[in-house]
């Protein structure tokens, strides 16, 4: 029954593996850094946690509440919302998010300027529109792994762009992490002379 939590752990795993490009490159090399760095995440991460979420989504159990059309609708808006979220931040950053480097230059424009994680932001959103689409156990099990995951995640890749990017200390303070602020905070007025 639970047979979907292998691949999704053992994907999660590797894909927080990816989150090390800095410790890698600096024990063997830019090259070889970036290599180990693709292959955790692009070959042995993502691909095999997205085979667990769908094994969890096709593995028989029980529903935690009846689907009808609302929850549906919600579900795949959800997903397109996520998708277009991802794509918007994977746009913005191209390659560096699939093969990092020590070189890398910190972004901060479009969604980057908003949120320092949006492509995080894009999944948490896909993760609950999947559950939303297919509400049983198996599912809420696996995107509640998932957003745990993201956490984690998060967290790991933060400690490693501190150290490929020393400008990402400040980038940290003033950009939320998840979520944009709704409002601005208000610059403060200067004294007139």
């Amino acid at each position: 029954m639970f047979y979907f939590l292998i691949p999704l752990l053992v994907g999660f795993g590797f894909n927080l593996a990816s989150a090390f490009t800095s410790f890698y490159s600096r024990r063997w090399g830019k090259r070889r850094g970036q290599l180990v760095t693709i292959l955790f995440r692009d070959v042995l991460g993502i691909p095999v946690w997205v085979l667990g979420l769908g094994l969890a989504m096709r593995t028989p159990s029980p529903a935690l509440f009846a689907s009808n059309s609302m929850t549906q609708i919600s579900g795949w808006l959800l997903l397109l919302i996520g998708g277009l979220i991802i794509l918007a931040a994977l746009f913005t950053i191209r390659l560096l998010a699939a093969a990092p480097t020590n070189q890398d230059k910190l972004v901060k424009i479009g969604l980057y300027a908003s949120v320092r994680h949006p492509i995080h932001t894009g999944t948490f959103f896909e993760f609950v529109g999947l559950f939303l689409i297919a509400p049983s156990l198996n599912m809420a099990a696996a995107c509640m792994i998932g957003c745990i995951w993201i956490l984690i995640q998060t967290r790991m890749e933060e400690v490693d762009l501190l150290q490929r990017m020393p400008e990402y200390r400040q980038y940290m303070q003033s950009v939320p992490r998840f979520w944009p602020r709704l409002r601005r905070k208000a610059a403060k007025p200067t004294r007139q002379e």
